[in-house]
């Protein structure tokens, strides 16, 4: 499909992928998406930071815990939840389930930018970054903190097919970006943003 350019900005719309799916083991069983955070959850938080930084529509793959992230968000203008009972056997299959879900849609964005739910030091500053570097003309683009690559993650749509071939456990895009290493564009995001994960009960000290 040729991406609709929006008749406001003159471009085309870059959709949000949010994962967030996570059991949440090593926390005793607890969603990610449904841990308390700034007056509200945690998937409210980064569904609010993919639409601020630029991105839309936005897909959101649910997995632990989808009835009441479901019940929670409710329907909104141009979010979409997936549900994808195979959430546990990895983000690389989540990753699929939201690719899946953008080709579906019939969705007219030229790239869609991956975030990960369980990142709450990622804001909208980033998102607008790695955004920015696909208008400039990035095919790949990933946030990078110090050098090293992390999250938010842009994949334009000629590549969704690829990465969707190469996901698989826990890997998520990273087989096909070293692949395609030489037309990552790496976004120093350091001093906007950190990729701490909420992965263990110490790690709860990054929510508030």
């Amino acid at each position: 499909m040729t991406s609709t350019v929006n008749a406001r900005t003159g471009r085309a719309p870059v959709a949000g992928l949010l994962l967030a799916a996570g059991g949440g083991r090593r926390l005793g069983g607890r969603p990610k998406a449904l841990l308390p955070h700034r007056g509200g959850l945690l998937v409210e938080h980064a569904l609010r930071v993919l639409r601020e930084g630029g991105c839309g529509p936005v897909h959101v793959v649910l997995g632990a815990g989808a009835e009441e992230v479901r019940a929670r968000l409710g329907p909104a203008a141009g979010v979409v939840l997936v549900d994808h009972p195979g959430w546990a056997d990895g983000m690389g299959t989540s990753l699929r389930a939201g690719l899946a879900s953008l080709t579906a849609a019939g969705t007219d964005a030229s790239a869609a930018l991956v975030a990960l739910v369980d990142q709450p030091r990622v804001g909208a500053r980033a998102v607008a970054r790695v955004l920015a570097a696909h208008r400039e003309g990035a095919e790949l683009a990933a946030a990078a903190y110090e050098g090293v690559r992390g999250h938010p993650v842009l994949l334009a749509r000629e590549h969704w097919d690829g990465v969707a071939r190469a996901a698989t456990g826990d890997r998520g895009a990273r087989d096909y970006l070293r692949q395609h290493a030489s037309l990552v564009r790496l976004v120093e995001c350091s001093g906007v943003a950190a990729p701490d994960d909420v992965d263990t009960p110490d790690d709860l000290a990054l929510l508030d």
